[in-house]
């Protein structure tokens, strides 16, 4: 027996306790950053195990994030959901209480098991439980939730490592998952797919293969360079696997990826802009809290504060492109909200070693307006064509390849980063150890520097990551400007839009989403 979700507030609570989950798992991104140097001291964890610690969450949660929406769509999304918020509570408590790294760099695996369910369940549960004129504002919501997360992990991080130990950036977790469990638990009503899809476990295999070559050799190729063989290998075998993957998905009868949402212009260039707007964010989450700790000697609090503007940005650019969203098609918000993402990345690439943090403000300020402005929107253009039938595939989908897009950015401007802080530096007559960890990095290069007193030295070093930095800033500018033009063109010109007979219509929709279709199955 199928019954349609009941309008009313009921469904906005339901809303507010999924993304009390997302807020967790956006914080659990990079709160992590800020606390990997006293890890390495408390648990003794050499530079190999650390990068492992922080790896091992990312390159699991891209692995099982397909699998995780057809089980969804299978058994259950609320049921899974509540599991998954149980399983991310219990491994944030073995993280914290971890007593060396082989327990944590488990830990921080099974935490990213949970948090593949978390991401795509919770994106598709919107598409059963509001119609698609309401799916806009309530993606806004989701989307903001996950990206909030993102920016204050390091200000949650720093303050409780001012004042507890380690283990209490995961521990931060559990009133969140609390809450999230009982009000998951009676405020979203359960939903599944009535096909009730088979199983694709050939599918599940190849995804899981592809996406972990593919994650882990961006993530290697980030830190040792292009140049290192196991990063290309793994890289290229990822995207072997994947194409193999891609091949079955289009010839099995029970595909684990509905291959057919890409014939629908929204799904696919809404998922290839959101794509491109986790390149650039997490790019730039990569280069700016280091020019504030190495460059101007901020604390890891103070690094965290100082990235609240960018989050005042995205709020205001949310609700101003949800009240504009009621009246325009989305095509010309999303490309607005590029326009306003190049421009403040290129504002960026003019920040100096002296720069007064105003100026910083500034650009962060109209960045997040452009964020707020682009991913949500983006995200409810990519989910507008999903049927509740297969939410939890499409969803996955989706979170999946805005993982590798975020992986992409780190690595790719990671190794811009470095390549033009390498060369502008300057450092004649030091000895040939003592350069190459200079080189190595910019928080080497300032201690360096401290030890042989040098005030040249550490001006130089200072000036060659602010030079790395601002390319980086003006390549995520060029990028932005591109998407642009990808929006303008790509993007269908209409949004989704309710007839009197209860049916969703939209330029190039996949299928149908009708009123009967978002049903819950108790």
């Amino acid at each position: 027996m199928s019954t349609v979700v009941a309008p009313g507030k009921g469904r906005w609570w339901a809303l507010g306790a999924l993304a009390l989950s997302l807020l967790a798992v956006g914080l659990d991104l990079t709160v992590l950053n800020v606390a990997l140097p006293t890890m390495s001291v408390s648990l003794r964890a050499d530079t190999g195990q650390l990068q492992w610690i922080a790896n091992a969450y990312t390159l699991v949660l891209a692995a099982t994030l397909l699998p995780a929406g057809q089980l969804g769509d299978r058994y259950g999304r609320k049921k899974l959901l509540v599991a998954a918020l149980l399983v991310f509570g219990m491994a944030s408590a073995a993280c914290a209480y971890a007593p060396n790294t082989g327990a944590l760099i488990a830990a921080r695996a099974v935490l990213g098991l949970a948090a593949a369910f978390l991401m795509p369940l919770s994106l598709s549960v919107l598409a059963v439980l509001f119609t698609p004129a309401e799916r806009p504002k309530a993606v806004a919501v989701w989307a903001t939730a996950n990206s909030i997360g993102i920016p204050l992990g390091p200000i949650v991080g720093g303050w409780l490592l001012d004042h507890f130990w380690w283990g209490a950036v995961f521990l931060i977790n559990l009133p969140l998952v609390v809450i999230a469990v009982i009000a998951t638990g009676v405020l979203v009503p359960e939903s599944r797919s009535t096909t009730r899809p088979r199983l694709d476990p050939l599918g599940v295999l190849l995804s899981a293969l592809g996406l972990l070559g593919i994650t882990y050799g961006l993530i290697r190729a980030g830190g040792q360079g292009w140049g290192d063989g196991l990063a290309i290998t793994t890289l290229v075998g990822g995207v072997v696997v994947t194409a193999f993957f891609v091949v079955w998905q289009r010839r099995t009868a029970h595909p684990l990826a509905d291959m057919t949402l890409f014939s629908s212009r929204a799904f696919t260039w809404g998922t290839v802009l959101t794509t491109v707007v986790n390149f650039a964010m997490f790019g730039l989450l990569f280069a700016l809290p280091q020019y504030f700790q190495a460059v101007n000697a901020a604390s890891a609090l103070v690094t965290g504060l100082r990235l609240l503007p960018m989050i005042g940005g995205l709020l205001l650019g949310v609700r101003v492109a949800d009240r504009i969203g009621r009246r325009v098609a989305p095509r010309p918000i999303i490309a607005s909200g590029y326009v306003f993402l190049a421009g403040g990345l290129a504002l960026g690439a003019l920040t100096g070693p002296h720069t007064g943090y105003g100026f910083i403000a500034t650009w962060l300020t109209i960045m997040g307006f452009g964020l707020g402005f682009t991913m949500p929107t983006a995200m409810a253009v990519a989910i507008s064509p999903l049927t509740a039938e297969r939410s939890g595939a499409g969803s996955a989908l989706q979170q999946a390849l805005r993982q590798v897009g975020g992986a992409v950015g780190v690595a790719v401007l990671g190794t811009v980063l470095n390549s033009a802080y390498q060369s502008h530096l300057s450092l004649n007559g030091l000895p040939a150890p003592v350069a190459g960890a200079v080189r190595g990095s910019v928080n080497a290069g300032v201690r360096v520097a401290a030890a042989l007193r040098s005030p040249e030295l550490l001006a130089g070093v200072r000036a060659a990551f602010t030079h790395g930095m601002d390319v980086t800033l003006w390549v995520s500018a060029g990028i932005a400007a591109v998407a642009v033009l990808l929006a303008i063109v790509f993007l269908p010109r209409r949004s989704a839009t309710m007839s009197g007979n209860g049916t969703t219509h939209a330029d190039d929709e996949v299928g149908v989403v009708t009123r009967t279709e978002r049903e819950v199955i108790a």
